[in-house]
């Protein structure tokens, strides 16, 4: 779709580039070792973007992952309406998972991981894919396990995304595309989008 050019610039007005290349300094692995895994994983950052090497065991947790610091101020991202990531992946299936500091973020803060609003997305096994995350397909959780009372995604206020390959699915049930074994992700861009 061509867009006209007087609509173009407000188009750009709500693409927000969080990272890309070496902007995604700052972030770290957090894997299932905190909980008594055996996974060991470790992110870098160079000029391709965001790397998460790991080697993915599952029996005593089973996920790597890779997070950004904690925004403070928060993010507001209330323009956009969704998350892209580019990335070249390896055929697996990853989780998106964002937190924000509304009510509902702040109360859950007190339970060890706190309340996340995740999404499942695949990855091509080779060359580069582009993931499109809408706010309204979040869904909240905690610590893996679906939250059944009714919250809505606040985007004004978002504190800190990861990426992480688990042995858990969005709804808590097992991740159909979860491999074990030696793992490799390149994110080369991540922004909010229309």
């Amino acid at each position: 779709m061509r867009i006209p050019k007087h609509v173009q610039g407000l188009v750009e007005l709500v693409i927000l580039l969080i990272a890309a290349g070496d902007g995604f300094s700052g972030w770290a692995s957090l894997n299932d070792t905190v909980m008594g895994g055996r996974s060991s994983g470790a992110c870098s950052v160079g000029s391709d973007g965001l790397l998460m090497q790991a080697e993915v065991v599952a029996e005593g947790g089973g996920f790597v992952s890779c997070r950004s610091p904690r925004w403070n101020p928060p993010l507001d991202l209330s323009a956009a309406g969704a998350i892209e990531l580019v990335l070249q992946g390896d055929g697996r299936r990853y989780k998106f998972a964002v937190a924000s500091s509304d009510l509902a973020g702040k109360l859950a803060d007190l339970v060890p991981g706190g309340l996340r609003w995740v999404r499942d997305f695949d990855t091509q096994p080779t060359g580069t894919t582009t993931v499109r995350i809408p706010f309204a397909d979040l869904l909240p959780t905690l610590r893996a396990n679906p939250v059944s009372i009714p919250l809505r995604f606040d985007p004004s206020r978002v504190v800190q995304m990861q990426i992480l390959h688990s042995r858990f699915a969005e709804d808590g049930s097992e991740n159909i595309g979860f491999r074990p074994g030696s793992l490799r992700l390149l994110v080369q861009k991540l922004e909010a989008v229309p």
